[in-house]
């Protein structure tokens, strides 16, 4: 990290969570209302949960990755912000496909920012409370969470689908989370017009790229098979009568500054860390489903705790209409960090 770490505005002791970490903090600190946040495995959510914000990650193919990257893979882009209205009316700004593209989601019936204080309806809930990663403030903020839906007039119950907990997924992840790095240092060198030195780069991407090209290109085709595969195992839940899904977004709150420190005996250290934090994210990267996270629980300590929540692809209509009523039903907005 050239700069040092990215501390986190309620506690700079603890970090403010990555990578879209510096843009959360920026928001949570009241320097700016709103800030741009890319997303390939929780990246958006992930800070979001850690500084108290609102952070939508849209639907795969829902805005363009052109003209550089492809939708047809892990990452999308938005940002995080304090308010759904906030977020809402981002995504009606830069919604829609480019020039090229072929991953392309169904347009919204009305602007999203007309969903915000929409009736969402009675909706079948599923809500994850264990996890044995998952630390219990974390899986009570998840339970709150539906406890007040319930509250709201929805259908809650203790339900996912089980192809979240299939082992086989870290796998596959991993070996397209390597690939798209030795991309990236591959464009980055072309960019410069020469190769990188390994003292130019974080020694984990080094370490990423150099497994990925230890990889073939029938270890990467598996991959992106058993990508459908999960893909559609996860999407059944859907399909069997559910309309949203309710994880922590985060397993632990957030990590006290240095967790991540690189190891020179194992520069992969950090990533092994980072999985024991985040298992909830990373899986609809894979699907290509929104979810957002919301700020809904606050340690004893003051410390931010989000609630992701996960609709069918294409459904960010349906997340900020419930969003907006968490929003009105357990207000945030006006909580501060106190620096």
């Amino acid at each position: 990290m050239a700069w040092g770490p990215t501390r986190n505005p309620w506690n700079t002791d603890r970090s403010a969570g990555g990578s879209s970490g510096g843009s959360a903090a920026a928001v949570a600190a009241g320097m700016v209302p709103i800030a741009h946040a890319s997303d390939g495995g929780g990246s958006i959510r992930i800070p979001s949960s850690s500084c108290g914000l609102v952070g939508l990650k849209p639907s795969q193919g829902r805005i363009t990755m052109g003209p550089n990257r492809d939708e047809s893979n892990l990452g999308v882009d938005l940002g995080v912000s304090r308010t759904v209205r906030d977020t809402a009316g981002l995504l009606d700004a830069v919604r829609g496909p480019g020039v090229g593209d072929t991953v392309i989601a169904a347009p919204p019936i009305r602007p999203y920012a007309q969903e915000v204080g929409a009736d969402p309806g009675s909706l079948r809930i599923g809500v994850v409370t264990q996890h044995p990663l998952a630390q219990a403030e974390n899986l009570t903020a998840a339970k709150n969470a539906g406890a007040l839906l319930e509250s709201l007039g929805h259908h809650v119950e203790d339900s996912f689908p089980s192809a979240l907990i299939d082992p086989k997924f870290r796998e596959f992840f991993a070996v397209m989370w390597g690939t798209n790095m030795a991309v990236n240092l591959a464009r980055a060198a072309e960019t410069l017009g020469r190769e990188l030195t390994e003292d130019e780069v974080e020694p984990l991407n080094w370490a990423l790229a150099a497994s990925a090209r230890q990889h073939s290109a029938v270890d990467y085709a598996q991959g992106l098979a058993m990508n459908g595969l999960f893909r559609r195992a996860v999407y059944q839940w859907w399909a069997d009568g559910f309309d949203l899904l309710v994880t922590p977004t985060m397993a632990a709150p957030p990590p006290p500054i240095g967790t991540f420190a690189h190891d020179p005996a194992n520069p992969i250290a950090p990533l092994m860390t980072a999985g024991k934090y985040v298992p909830f994210t990373p899986p609809f990267n894979t699907t290509g489903q929104p979810a957002i996270s919301l700020p809904l629980h606050w340690t004893p300590d003051g410390l931010p705790i989000g609630v992701q929540f996960v609709a069918a692809y294409g459904r960010e209509d349906l997340l900020l209409r419930v969003a907006s009523q968490l929003e009105q039903a357990a207000p945030w907005a006006s909580r501060r960090p106190p620096l």
